[in-house]
């Protein structure tokens, strides 16, 4: 027994302990239930940071929890390990992305170990090893033989210096996020998976998703936005050369008669012919060719256009034309890559329609005797009737939409219609550290798959980062293939795989690992779906929704029976802390600042906002010195306190002191000497309150009230007089509590003489009859204002309760001797005396 915790040898001893015992692995042949625990797998940087230690602790918690409670649980973790910051550090620092890859592996593997996760670590995987992404390769085939892979032209955005494909999100103000050029856009051929044909199940899938919030799956569903309206041509009053007419789909046909122009993309037939033929519609098309296509980029762009000098004719009236522009804001990667403008019920129209002076017809009113009434700086989106449309005019918006269609349908210029927002998914990256896409162009026989035998397809050590470019696509010797199918001199894809790719299917991978193949499919099945995933809400779009394709991909062309990757979500909020600045406005880190001040110079420090930690602002705090300041238990204690986990979590140095005396409380009740006897009700209810309160709030990721009921329980023992009810509420303690600060939990239960590992142990059970209150409060009034309490059965009779109140020194000196004029009893809640 010791006085004091000592957090560094408890730490690393059970660590070491839980490790050679194999504690946490997983068994896949174990009888009992089993549950599926994750969170989204790290990107390798080299350092784990606060928001790491939340999210992991967080699945730790339910992880350990679940174990106690009998299921057979596995807890993985790997490596997110492929991706462009290898590349960046390997051309800034002059080493290779593996090295610098795998040395940030070992760096933070050691960090979360001295965390004590229960994990199972020999399931670790990393995506950039070729056991992992060899058996994607595999996949990726697969799905190329069920055609479910393709490849085609596709307009990208084009770095001319670092000569590579730009992600949109890496376009800022049209150049290169990293070497400031002017990104062009160009065609390049694109492998695609089709994404697309699973827009409807992906949508209807989100109704059985009720464990995930509500704001991720509005957010999937936006994304893949299934839209109904009508397709319908333009048809130009001049042709251009043998352009006659082009494509439009609107979701509004209710307001075609508010069409006040049409727009198309730079990229399109009509925009290419005329700028064929007009230097100044060609400058204008090499600007757009030089703007980013995010969506919240075209959003937010300046809207600007070139008017072509061509018309186009209103399908429902003969003799009106409408001029032809072509827009920045329109892009040919969505929809048809031009639009029907109705500027006075669409903002992006009405800002462009006041730039170029062209009309802003009402179409759509509140009510018909608004019918006039002009259109301000505010398009109307709003409901209303249909107004200035001629046979229209009077009907409901849902109305005209249908007469509209019926119309366009009969006449033969236009069908309904349903489209989506949503876009095959374009997996080519021109880059070196990624999975080598396992196809081999040969001029005869064309796109030939690597043959099984061949995988996996393995990067070349060799390559250099001295030029700009993809390494593979100058490398000597690696590209240079004969093709499998007639032998002929051929070439390997130099493009690399998405990095989505890999960790879309990366937890499948960790539920079942044979050598031969990607995954055993009665094993992966016996673990998946997982039960519970946590992550951040920054991966609400585009991982969950490409990690749910996939998964559905592999179950259609029958490769496991599982539809649905996750059944439970959680997005966990983010640690934050104040920051701070210099007087010359410099960002300081905590460690730079005391009493206020900037300790190198003494200058006074401006404290900032409190913001996500973040190395640019340098409010960052280093895990390892907090752990090694306070322990481990101390880390994770805090990192569930306070704030609901699905907010953000303040940092405070006032916080983890707290929660490190916390645990010392703990510490010194487990070192108390034993042998008591005798019972303490009270006690025993809140021992049995603590087991089920604390499993329910567990169960539904509600750390911070589990930890609340925590200290109760601790200030309930911490006021009990000794007795065997207390012994056995401080064993109880250290069960309950050991999910969270578990290397007390085991250090003290060995102390105290308990066998095996309390990691082991089962979670206790509760009394239901102690659950319920004996004993109830009751309020006395005298002429309805509260004058004292007294505590009495649960249930007691009515003349009982009046003359307990009787009896109440307090309400006798108020009634002065004097007998109440009228009594009133509520059972079990209060008795009130009218003088």
């Amino acid at each position: 027994m010791s006085e004091r915790f000592d957090h560094k040898a408890a730490d690393a001893h059970w660590q070491a302990r839980w490790e050679a015992e194999g504690t946490f692995h997983a068994d896949d042949a174990s009888p009992r239930p089993k549950s599926y625990v994750l969170e989204m797998f790290p990107y390798p940087s080299g350092r784990i940071h606060m928001g790491h230690v939340r999210n992991y602790t967080m699945g730790d918690v339910l992880a350990r929890y679940r174990r106690m409670k009998g299921f057979e649980v596995l807890h993985p973790m790997g490596w997110d390990a492929f991706g462009m910051p290898a590349e960046n550090a390997a051309m800034e620092k002059g080493v290779h992305p593996g090295d610098w890859t795998r040395a940030n592996i070992a760096a933070m593997r050691t960090a979360l170990k001295k965390i004590g996760f229960a994990l199972d670590w020999s399931r670790e995987l990393a995506t950039c090893e070729p056991d992992y992404y060899g058996q994607e390769q595999a996949l990726f085939l697969d799905l190329y033989k069920a055609g479910l892979v393709y490849r085609r032209e596709s307009a990208v955005n084009w770095d001319p210096v670092d000569m590579t494909v730009l992600a949109n999100e890496q376009v800022i103000d049209g150049r290169g996020w990293r070497s400031g050029a002017l990104v062009e856009k160009r065609k390049l051929n694109q492998w695609f998976l089709k994404i697309t044909d699973f827009a409807d199940e992906l949508l209807e899938g989100l109704k059985s998703l009720d464990q995930w919030p509500e704001k991720v799956r509005t957010m999937q569903e936006n994304w893949i936005g299934r839209s109904k309206g009508l397709r319908f041509t333009f048809k130009l009053a001049a042709p251009e050369g043998e352009i006659d007419g082009f494509e439009v789909f609107t979701t509004r046909p209710d307001t075609i008669m508010g069409a006040s122009f049409a727009a198309v993309a730079a990229e399109h037939p009509i925009a290419r012919a005329v700028a064929a033929r007009d230097p100044l519609a060609a400058a204008f098309v090499d600007e757009c060719r030089h703007s980013g296509t995010a969506a919240a980029e075209v959003e937010t762009a300046e809207k600007k256009g070139f008017d072509t000098g061509l018309r186009v004719q209103h399908p429902l009236v003969p003799d009106r034309t409408l001029p032809l522009f072509i827009a920045n804001f329109v892009l040919m990667e969505y929809g048809t890559g031009a639009i029907m403008a109705v500027p006075g019920h669409d903002q992006r129209d009405l800002d462009f329609a006041r730039k170029y002076a062209l009309p802003v017809p009402r179409v759509v009113s509140p009510s018909l005797d608004e019918a006039n009434a002009p259109i301000q700086d505010e398009a109307y989106t709003g409901p209303g009737v249909i107004v200035n449309s001629g046979f229209l005019d009077g009907m409901s918006i849902e109305d005209a939409k249908a007469a509209v269609a019926a119309r366009a349908d009969a006449e033969g210029w236009g069908e309904g219609t349903t489209v989506y927002r949503l876009r095959d998914w374009g997996v080519s990256r021109q880059r070196y550290w990624g999975t080598p896409i396992p196809i081999i162009h040969c001029e005869a026989c064309g796109p030939v798959a690597v043959p099984q035998d061949q995988l996996p397809v393995v990067l070349p050590e060799d390559v250099s980062f001295d030029v700009p470019g993809n390494p593979l696509d100058r490398h000597p010797t690696w590209r240079h293939v004969d093709c499998p199918s007639c032998g002929a001199p051929a070439r390997r894809e130099t493009d690399t795989l998405d990095t989505f790719v890999d960790s879309s299917w990366y937890f499948i991978r960790f539920a079942s690992q044979p050598a031969d193949r990607p995954f055993d499919r009665a094993v992966a099945e016996s673990w998946m779906p997982v039960g519970q995933y946590i992550g951040g809400v920054e991966h609400a779009i585009l991982h969950l929704l490409y990690a749910r394709f996939w998964t559905r991909a592999l179950e259609r062309i029958g490769k496991i029976s599982i539809k649905e990757p996750f059944t439970g979500l959680f997005t966990q909020g983010m640690v934050t802390h104040e920051t701070y600045k210099d007087p010359a406005g410099q960002w300081l880190a905590p460690e730079d600042i005391s009493g206020g001040r900037v300790i190198a110079t003494g200058e006074p420090v401006t404290v900032g906002r409190v913001e996500k930690m973040s190395k640019s602002k340098k409010n960052v705090v280093d895990p390892h010195v907090i752990l090694d300041q306070h322990g481990a238990d101390a880390v994770r204690f805090f990192m569930l306190s306070d704030s609901p986990p699905e907010r953000d979590l303040p940092w405070s140095v006032a916080g983890i002191e707290g929660c490190a005396r916390f645990t010392a409380r703990v510490w010194k009740l487990t070192q108390a000497p034993r042998g008591a006897v005798g019972e303490d009700k009270a006690l025993d209810r809140e021992t049995h309150r603590a087991i089920a309160g604390i499993a329910a709030d567990i169960e539904a990721l509600s750390f911070n009230k589990a930890v609340a009921k925590l200290y109760g329980l601790v200030n309930a023992i911490e006021k009990a007089a000794p007795s065997a009810s207390r012994e056995a509420a401080i064993r109880t303690l250290l069960l309950l509590s050991s999910p969270m600060i578990p290397h007390l939990a085991e250090q003290a239960w060995e102390d105290r003489g308990e066998a095996g590992l309390i990691a082991n142990a089962p979670w206790p059970e509760h009394d239901p009859a102690l659950l319920v209150d004996d004993e109830v409060t009751i309020a006395i009034q005298v002429n309805g204002k509260l004058r004292d309490t007294l505590t009495a059965p649960k249930g007691t009779d009515k003349p009982t309760l009046e003359a307990l109140a009787m009896g109440s020194d307090k309400v006798l000196r108020l009634l002065e001797g004097k007998t109440p004029k009228k009594i009133i009893v509520v059972p079990d809640r209060l008795v009130n005396l009218v003088a």
